[in-house]
């Protein structure tokens, strides 16, 4: 076995992260948290509000620092933006002013690729996410699952190595969802790069995940992680009626469901 494989991609050892509060006092948003992430490794992250989730991909994107413990990747401590994380967030990170053609483009162009290049790369992204015919729109032009294929080419052209998903599909309808979960995991199929992805969405969760992640209720910790063991590839819609989806369903929430009823009893009693 060679270093590189023995290393894995992302680690998390002993990490917490506060915050300082506007009234000066220190909020904690994760606690002693290990995780490791595997090459290739698909893992998605569930918890109820405000356990941490984002929190955790903040610390692995280099945006924020760890108050204690340790963020590796590749072996080496995380000090700021990595060239080999890419990172879609909940809302669409592209340019309101540039044609579909252009944000896809922008990423490549940035890192130093020459024009006609990040030109050619952006329309063979947008190929791959069925977008082929709409390189000349602007993206207020676009429906919202429109839009997240853009987004979707805008990060996976620059071939990142460590893919860090942030709750990318929550505003689409149930319909849409399901249709960008499937072309998510053939476009991710291309290039296997290891992915943190961040849901609510139990069910969306265990279809894309080759393990999830529960979190408890801020200050978030691990509390239990769930191996998923159903065949690839897989069509979201379909493997939610296997047997063992249901199955692990049935596990996954039972653990995550005293911590939802616990983040909902405090927030209650907060604002009583």
């Amino acid at each position: 076995m060679t270093q590189s494989e023995a290393t894995p991609p992302i680690e998390l050892r002993g990490v917490t992260k506060r915050f300082r509060t506007p009234d000066g006092s220190t909020y904690t948003a994760l606690r002693d948290i290990d995780l490791t992430v595997a090459p290739g490794e698909f893992c998605a992250v569930v918890g109820p509000t405000g356990c941490g989730k984002s929190t955790t991909l903040s610390l692995i994107s280099g945006l924020e620092e760890a108050s204690t413990g340790t963020v590796t990747i590749d072996g080496r401590p995380v000090g700021g933006i990595d060239r080999r994380v890419g990172f879609m967030f909940q809302q669409d990170a592209v340019f309101p002013w540039k044609s579909v053609l252009t944000n896809v483009a922008a990423g490549p162009l940035f890192r130093g690729a020459a024009r006609r290049e990040a030109i050619d790369r952006s329309r063979d992204w947008l190929r791959r996410v069925g977008l082929s015919g709409f390189e000349g729109h602007y993206p207020h032009q676009l429906s919202g699952g429109m839009r997240k294929r853009v987004a979707l080419a805008q990060t996976l052209i620059n071939e990142p190595r460590i893919l860090l998903m942030d709750e990318p599909f929550s505003a689409l309808d149930v319909q849409t969802r399901q249709i960008m979960s499937d072309e998510l995991l053939d476009l991710w199929e291309l290039t296997r790069p290891s992915v943190v992805f961040v849901t609510h969405d139990l069910e969306e969760a265990i279809a894309l995940a080759d393990k999830v992640v529960v979190l408890t209720v801020g200050p978030g910790r691990v509390k239990d992680v769930f191996p998923i063991d159903l065949p690839r590839p897989r069509r979201v819609q379909e493997i939610k009626f296997e047997p063992r989806f249901v199955a692990l369903y049935e596990r996954i929430w039972n653990s995550l469901r005293d911590e939802v009823q616990a983040a909902y009893t405090r927030t209650a009693g907060e604002a009583a």
